[in-house]
């Protein structure tokens, strides 16, 4: 008994499905050059960041939007210092709940435990980082030099709010949570002097 054939696909049924992955490797290929570009132009690429919010980068907003949506968010803080950095970062709040549109703001606290002045500087990302072209910061201490001396507390704010176009944006429906994370990195102090390299004539007879 034969068993019957199946049609062939038509001409027309592939159109669709070559038009989609042409349009898929033509994204994945823009942005696999923007990332090499981070190690030609660390600018452009941090325009290309900043303008995206690729890889969580937030924006920077000069004023409040015009409207405070209905909806709220549950936006957490993280906080971490890099190896080597004798310092204690924590945030004021764990978490706090804010509208769509609502202006925040939250304060840092950092110690330095060492007995010498230490300089450090913080970087910053959000997660999930699809959402860091809403998150928008009216101020933040991230990426200033902070000049700690033994012992000091110094308590630094960051203000915020989440872009109202989110509501227009179908893939985030079902967010509920925003993570804000930095990290405080140890700098070298340019202002301390190097020490004197050795005579290269000592030692010898």
């Amino acid at each position: 008994m034969n068993k019957p054939m199946s049609a062939p696909a038509s001409h027309h049924d592939k159109k669709p499905l070559r038009r989609d992955m042409l349009i898929a490797a033509c994204c994945g290929a823009f942005v696999a050059l923007m990332v090499g570009a981070a190690y030609a132009s660390v600018p452009l690429y941090s325009w290309f960041c900043k303008t995206t919010g690729f890889g969580g980068t937030t924006q920077v907003a000069d004023r409040a939007p015009d409207h405070v949506l209905g909806r709220e968010l549950t936006i957490r803080f993280d906080s971490n210092v890099g190896p080597g950095l004798p310092w204690k970062f924590a945030p004021e709040r764990n978490e706090i709940k804010v509208r769509i549109g609502e202006v925040a703001t939250v304060h840092y606290k950092v110690v330095n435990e060492a007995a010498r002045e230490i300089l450090g500087v913080a970087s910053y990302n959000v997660s999930p980082p699809q959402v860091g072209s809403y998150f928008a910061k009216i101020n933040c201490f991230c990426f200033t030099e902070q000049r700690l001396k033994p012992g000091e507390t110094r308590e630094m704010a960051v203000v915020f709010y989440v872009d109202p176009e989110i509501a227009k944006d179908r893939d985030q429906d079902d967010l509920n949570t925003i993570t804000l994370s930095y990290t405080f990195y140890r700098q070298r102090d340019s202002s301390q002097p190097v020490a004197e390299a050795p005579d290269s004539n000592s030692g010898k007879l």
